[in-house]
């Protein structure tokens, strides 16, 4: 067990270093949309990560149920935190 930790130690420690990038990724992203519905463009402008970059994780986030479509901006969707939209129907 010692030697198969000992050679896999090195693809360990890269994919904690990919996993807390992906982490800060996400929550930069739930921030932005913390407050009002955004375009995937403002995500990463805010952000500072690329629109393509920004598109993976906004198309995660809503697989997951963590954020909704609101309105259109033009052919752009705005996107929301899940439970902002739902608190927003509750009132």
């Amino acid at each position: 067990m010692k030697k198969l930790r000992e050679t896999r130690k090195n693809l360990i420690k890269t994919a904690s270093a990919k996993m807390k990038i992906q982490k800060k990724a996400i929550q930069a992203i739930r921030d932005q949309l913390n407050g009002e519905p955004q375009t995937v463009p403002e995500i990463a402008a805010a952000t500072g990560a690329t629109t393509a970059e920004t598109l993976w994780y906004v198309a995660a986030l809503k697989k997951y149920g963590q954020i909704r479509e609101a309105e259109k901006d033009g052919s752009y969707f705005k996107y929301e935190l899940a439970t902002a939209q739902a608190a927003q129907a509750a009132d």
